[in-house]
Parts: C-alpha cells; structure tokens; sequence
C-alpha cells in the first residue's frame, strides 16, 4: 500500500527519488503516465497490467474508450528505479504536470501521483472546498 506525501527535487537530468519506502514494490518495474489530474501517475507494473487488460475489453468503437486509451496508454513511460531510487521523467510528461525542480509524490493505495508542490496545494483546497460532495460520491460508491 502507497501512503503518505513526500517532497523531492528533481535532478538536472529530470531524475526524481522514489522513497525508499516504496522501492521495493517497484523494483520490477513500473509504469510512468498521465494522470486523470494535472499529475503524472506511477503504476507497479501488476497494477498497470490488471489496468490494461480491463481497458483491452473496452470496445474499440466508443470514443470515450480511443480517448481513455490514448490519454493512459499514449503517455506511458515503462522504467524501474536506478540503484540510487530515481526514475527519468520525460520531458512531455513533466510538461504535462507543470513539474519543474519540485515535485511531490503522494501516495493512493494501489499507485503513487506526482505533482507539481502548487498544483497539489490548489487541487487540495478544491477538494477540501468540495468535501461533502466528495463523501457523499464516495458514499454511494460503499466507502
């Protein structure tokens, strides 16, 4: 289980430090990509797995499943930590996220997010302003 958030700096060759926390579950790889917020999300590559063979079901035809595919599949970068813990993050998808010398990496049960430190900030205080929506989604959901 991914818990927790931790602030990092990226190296001048776009290299950020995984916690060592979390090196183990990812030393066999993972799966670098767009996430569904203006962040980048870090799949264990059974996850990833699991997440593509479910999206390989979707019908071709539905636009909604093409448009699923390519913001995912598109964007994703296959890597595993270096011996010191780092991972590249391609320019593009640092791009993507607005992550310039910072980054915060947060974790979400199942998968770590990467955020740029204000994105993060701005998509909390939206969330904590959005919060009894939020329970009351999550409730129906059976959280």
């Amino acid at each position: 289980m991914f818990v927790g958030e931790y602030a990092h700096n990226l190296d001048d060759k776009g290299r950020l430090t995984i916690p060592a926390r979390f090196r183990a579950a990812l030393a066999a790889g993972l799966v670098l990509t767009r996430g569904y917020d203006p962040c980048l999300v870090i799949y264990p590559l059974a996850v990833w797995s699991a997440l593509a063979d479910k999206v390989a079901q979707l019908p071709i035809a539905s636009r909604a499943a093409r448009s699923y595919g390519r913001l995912i599949f598109g964007g994703a970068f296959e890597t595993a930590p270096d011996k010191m813990g780092r991972v590249l993050i391609p320019s593009f998808l640092r791009e993507y996220a607005g992550i310039g010398e910072e980054a915060v990496i947060v974790g979400v049960n199942t998968y770590l997010e990467i955020w740029d430190p204000a994105r993060l900030r701005e998509a909390l205080a939206r969330d904590n302003q959005n919060l009894d929506a939020i329970l009351a989604d999550v409730g129906q959901m059976g959280v």
